[in-house]
């Protein structure tokens, strides 16, 4: 049996569910959600919890069945409380600004990059910092990683877009005349 597809998934004050067949609708005070789960999970509420059971031991079935309670349990986390992603931007000159919908970022590059952001998700931004917040996880942290791609941290100087807390491992770069 599945560790984690076995754990049944609390759903807190505040949080609406609706299961309708194998569409689960999750509602909360940031937003709505919805999740088409695999044929075969068979998803039951009771007592304020979802339960997800798999019909057998077959191996698809063991590895939808711990993948489907974690959707349903991130949905449940992202409509009540959400997720966010930090990133620091390091360098001389590097800099964020949020324009409506739309991030700016000046990173040493001759032009500005624009990038926009996809329903669903909130971005501020203070210079050298930006958040990226949403309901989604997925959506989060796709949205958090194409950021960062614009200007991935590099190894000599450490310049560039990281998470906050993410440690880059800086390089010894060329020695001069050594034979």
């Amino acid at each position: 049996m599945s560790r984690i597809g076995k754990n049944p998934v609390s759903i807190p004050e505040g949080v609406k569910v609706d299961l309708l067949g194998q569409l689960v609708k999750v509602s909360g005070p940031k937003g709505a959600l919805e999740f088409n789960a695999h044929r075969d999970m068979k998803l039951s509420e009771s007592d304020g919890t979802i339960i997800v059971d798999r019909p057998s031991d077959v191996r698809e079935h063991r590895s939808l069945h711990g993948t489907t309670r974690q959707m349903i349990n991130n949905m449940v986390i992202g409509v009540s409380v959400g997720y966010s992603k930090e990133l620091e931007i390091i360098g001389v000159g590097y800099l964020a600004q949020v324009q409506g919908n739309r991030l700016q970022l000046q990173l040493g590059y001759s032009h500005d990059i624009y990038f926009d952001m996809p329903d669903g998700i909130t971005v501020t931004a203070n210079r050298t910092e930006v958040k990226v917040e949403g309901t989604d996880k997925q959506l989060v942290g796709a949205v958090a990683a194409k950021i960062r791609s614009f200007r991935k941290p590099e190894p000599y100087k450490g310049k560039g877009i990281r998470y906050k807390g993410e440690y880059v491992r800086s390089k010894q770069g060329k020695t001069v005349g050594a034979k």
